[in-house]
């Protein structure tokens, strides 16, 4: 198995003292993409944010191995810097950061090397534009988005284009999407997902993990492979034709299959 897998072993999470996560085995290959589907409640977004190393939810059991570390052991700023990466469900605003200097600014943490002056790492000024301008570019981005403060009065495509944005400038080797479809028109979701196909494009490795209720953002993003999650834990398992199948039949034909009448 490549090193280069995120590998999720019986992962249990709990959030306030409630167990969310059930035992979570997944496995996440390089280059390929992975979608989860589930019911609202489920656990889909309690599992972005505990590989991403969000405080709040408490790993109680499991292990989460990618590129030879637990990556349970690791600060969420280390977890990025080992190429890890989470598009937000529902991206926060900061007033007075324009979009460019809070790029830049995730660049050079990137850069950073323990015990060596950040100045010295930090990406020269002229490199930077040449970059911003080159993700831009192949986004399709207007140039004044740049100049922008971050998240303020954007809407929900515009946010979730920044989140993808910022995914190309990092270049993480795994994405993970936490609904990104979340509150996007027809076609605000067909161009977050054009871009996204297009990062994968350039980094074919790149290991992608969508998150979705629905089948629609898979008509954009194609998976290799879909994973339902339902009360903690993963039930099925198959190809892009489940998500077919769940958008034709909905989720109470697996819940009554795995779980009866008691879900």
């Amino acid at each position: 198995m490549s090193a280069n897998n995120l590998v999720i072993r019986n992962l249990h999470v709990a959030v306030d003292g409630k167990e969310i996560l059930k035992g979570i085995n997944l496995t996440i290959e390089e280059g390929k993409i992975h979608a989860i589907m589930g019911p609202n409640g489920s656990g889909k977004s309690t599992l972005a944010y505990t590989l991403a190393g969000h405080p709040r939810y408490e790993v109680t059991e499991g292990e989460v191995w990618y590129k030879g570390q637990d990556v349970l052991d690791l600060e969420p700023n280390d977890r990025s810097k080992l190429g890890l990466f989470l598009a937000f469900q529902y991206p926060v605003a900061v007033a007075g950061v324009t979009v460019a200097n809070f790029l830049r600014a995730a660049l050079n943490a990137h850069r950073a090397q323990e015990g060596v002056d950040p100045k010295s790492t930090a990406i020269p000024m002229a490199e930077y534009r040449k970059v911003i301008k080159s993700r831009m570019d192949m986004l399709e981005m207007a140039p004044d988005f740049a100049r922008r403060y971050l998240n303020e009065g954007f809407s929900g495509g515009e946010k979730k284009r920044l989140e993808i944005l910022q995914m190309a400038m990092l270049q993480p080797s795994i994405s993970i999407m936490d609904e990104t479809d979340s509150g996007l028109d027809i076609d605000a979701l067909k161009i977050v997902a054009e871009g996204v196909n297009k990062v994968k494009a350039e980094k074919p490795e790149l290991g992608v993990l969508v998150i979705t209720h629905y089948q629609r953002l898979l008509n954009y993003i194609k998976p290799d492979y879909v994973h339902v999650l339902m009360n903690g834990q993963i039930v099925r398992e198959g190809g892009p034709e489940m998500a077919l199948e769940l958008e034709e039949k909905g989720y109470d034909f697996i819940r009554e299959e795995v779980f009866g009448n008691a879900s």
